[in-house]
């Protein structure tokens, strides 16, 4: 079950998948506001009334809502590049977490400039997406915003692994995410969808209101190889959204 919601995993930012370069972008007449006039396959890019990302705002204390995280480490990492974005995925993994008593196994990690989701009003500069999904293929997605500070210590490794559009390469041999986590663990939580095409509502997210740093020179190396990749937020309609006590 897993492997059949890869495609669709990867869609949850880095474009990945069936869905080809040419058939929406970020810009123009393929842009998101058109999104869900491409494709009948879209169409709940517009219709949808659980689209992802939201502005964050107006959140509801509750007990219980956060994910337990074990982002460790991953090895073997592998970078893959197209029209939208960057992928990292690993050929070993220990990271995961566990929501409402199931356990998500991480499938890919991504990023985003500027972030999708706001936060009271507010965007970052970047945001990271640990993608991951259960043995029944539920979906969970941790965002991750990024200010600008200090130079983060993983990214340099991560940036100078990105290839040409089109192509993959090896990246770091090991990498440790404990680095990606805020100490705050305070957390958004809410149920939404893939931020891209074909924009399926089957995300369960979890978003750090506290951001993490990276350098502005970082924040510059990436968004001059990879342009806006960033969906605006959409209508939060009648969702609730709910952070952890």
């Amino acid at each position: 079950m897993i492997k059949h919601f890869l495609a669709a995993t990867a869609l949850a930012g880095a474009g990945l998948g069936s869905v080809s370069a040419e058939d929406w972008s970020y810009v123009g007449d393929t842009g998101p506001e058109h999104w869900g006039s491409l494709s009948d396959d879209f169409a709940v890019c517009s219709a949808g009334t659980q689209q992802s990302p939201i502005d964050l705002t107006g959140a509801i204390s509750a007990s219980g809502a956060a994910a337990t995280l074990a982002l460790n480490s991953i090895s073997g990492v592998q970078v893959s590049r197209d029209a939208h974005g960057v992928t990292y995925s690993a050929e070993s993994v220990d990271a995961g977490l566990t929501l409402g008593g199931v356990d998500y196994t991480l499938l890919q990690f991504h990023f985003h400039a500027r972030s999708e989701h706001h936060i009271d009003g507010a965007d970052f500069p970047m945001e990271v997406h640990f993608v991951t999904a259960s043995e029944t293929g539920a979906l969970a997605v941790v965002g991750v915003m990024f200010e600008a500070g200090a130079a983060h210590p993983a990214l340099d490794a991560l940036w100078a692994a990105i290839p040409a559009e089109g192509e993959t390469a090896a990246g770091p041999d090991m990498l440790s995410l404990d680095s990606f986590i805020p100490d705050q663990q305070p957390v958004f939580r809410y149920e939404g969808s893939l931020t891209t095409p074909p924009c399926a509502e089957i995300v369960s997210w979890t978003v750090f209101p506290e951001p993490i740093e990276a350098s502005a020179e970082q924040i510059e190396a990436f968004t001059n190889l990879v342009e806006d990749n960033a969906r605006p937020p959409l209508p939060a309609h009648r969702r609730y959204v709910l952070i952890s006590d």
